[in-house]
């Protein structure tokens, strides 16, 4: 992959680490954003070699792998307008955090001689912007490649080396569905939790007596709204079967400790602590 032109599209923080991580590691990086004070900043600090705010077919044409960072339903609306401006032969992958009703739209349009592999990077901030860019975020963090039964071994491959490059400790093969219900339970419904935790009660003291405990639940409940109520409506179905899930527990919790049920708080707390335990680096 070293000879092969990579195109990111969408300069956020995500998109711009991916930039500058695959430019250190040797490759050809341009980049597309939506402003010229994104390209500008880009360039000047070495994240892409060549950018532009204008989507015409001279510059995307010239690229054999496209990498989206854009918002799902954009992404989806770029590739049907701008896709007759792809190299045959290009592979088009993401970073989106939906992949269900993501990528079957887009492959029952794509152009035959281009390939839409989907890939997920779980790796992130409560920041935004290309001035949050950062190399490391993926450094030990988990990687999700999503082929439905229309991809070839070839961008699997791709999708992989990708992930490979930019560091990623663990790269995972799994369905878009299985990602959809293993990402509404591990990311969305985890925002949805710190999202409610602030919501419940004023907050503008407790800032003043809080501990580590409540500052490390919540830190995902600085969230961007725009991009996160768009995930969780795109990913509608899954997301309320987890959310169901939690509630059931919760109120399992809440009865043990209304019927002053020690043991069952016990069993739990020691389930909570065994578990919890394979996540520790």
């Amino acid at each position: 992959m070293k000879n092969e032109k990579i195109l990111v599209v969408g300069l956020g923080m995500i998109g711009a680490s991916y930039a500058c991580k695959l430019k250190l590691e040797g490759l050809y990086v341009g980049g597309i954003s939506a402003r010229q004070s994104t390209i500008d900043y880009a360039l000047e600090h070495g994240i892409i070699h060549a950018g532009s705010i204008e989507v015409t077919k001279e510059f995307v044409e010239q690229f054999d792998i496209i990498i989206s960072a854009l918002y799902p339903k954009l992404f989806i609306e770029w590739v049907k307008k701008y896709q007759d401006y792809f190299k045959s032969g290009a592979i088009l992958t993401d970073t989106t955090g939906v992949k269900g009703s993501v990528l079957y739209e887009i492959q029952s349009f794509l152009r035959s001689d281009v390939e839409m592999i989907g890939a997920h990077p779980m790796a992130g901030r409560e920041l935004s912007g290309i001035e949050s860019m950062d190399i490391h975020i993926f450094d030990g963090a988990n990687y999700l490649i999503t082929p439905t039964e229309k991809n070839t071994q070839h961008a699997v491959g791709v999708a992989r080396e990708i992930g490979e490059i930019l560091g990623f400790k663990r790269i995972s093969v799994l369905s878009p569905q299985e990602h959809d219900e293993m990402i509404a339970f591990l990311s969305q419904l985890t925002h949805c939790i710190a999202v409610s935790l602030m919501c419940c009660k004023d907050s503008k003291h407790l800032v003043e007596y809080t501990g580590d405990s409540f500052r490390d639940l919540t830190r995902i409940a600085n969230i961007n709204e725009n991009m996160w109520s768009e995930l969780f409506l795109m990913n509608r179905t899954q997301l309320l079967e987890q959310m169901t899930v939690f509630e059931k527990e919760f109120a399992r919790l809440h009865k043990a400790l209304e019927e002053s049920d020690a043991e069952t708080m016990k069993e739990m707390m020691r389930l909570s602590t065994e578990r919890r335990k394979l996540f520790n680096k």
